[in-house]
């Protein structure tokens, strides 16, 4: 198996259920990949210089903690998908989950929470939540131009 953005593949714990990104043309569990897409562009300094915009987009939100960001990862949907809870008590979820995103998680000042955030470069997600993704709450969605 290989991948087109650099992630080893060998240490993938969803390995098995995958045949890789060269093999499936940037789509390893169905759905679109970010990083791939990048890449497909105009290669590994797209993608940086689409992380680097993606993380300014962050760092303006305006939540302190993420001032000091400077890395997004490859995530898939199905580790970071999410339901937030409506106030109908109804249950929502944003996101693909065969989808590849950038994301990244931060611990919350004085708190035992954390930020989540997810983006595909159409949007931003930022989320709090408990251990293990407990507990979620939407704190921000926004689309981007």
């Amino acid at each position: 198996m290989k991948s087109i953005c650099g992630i080893n593949c060998d240490e993938c714990p969803m390995k098995a259920q995958c045949k890789g990104c060269e093999a499936t043309d940037g789509h390893p569990f169905g759905g679109s990949c970010v990083t791939c897409e990048a890449i497909k562009c105009g290669g590994n300094q797209m993608l940086l210089e689409r992380k680097q915009s993606l993380i300014k987009e962050f760092r303006a939100l305006g939540i302190k903690e993420l001032e000091n960001l400077n890395d997004l990862c490859a995530l898939a949907g199905f580790y970071v998908n999410l339901e937030y809870p409506l106030i109908n008590g109804n249950k929502i979820k944003l996101i693909n989950d065969n989808d590849i995103y950038l994301g990244y998680q931060v611990e919350k000042e004085n708190s035992e929470r954390c930020y989540g955030l997810i983006t595909d470069g159409k949007m931003l997600i930022v989320a709090e939540y408990g251990c293990n993704g407990a507990d979620p709450e939407l704190i921000i969605y926004k689309k981007l131009a």
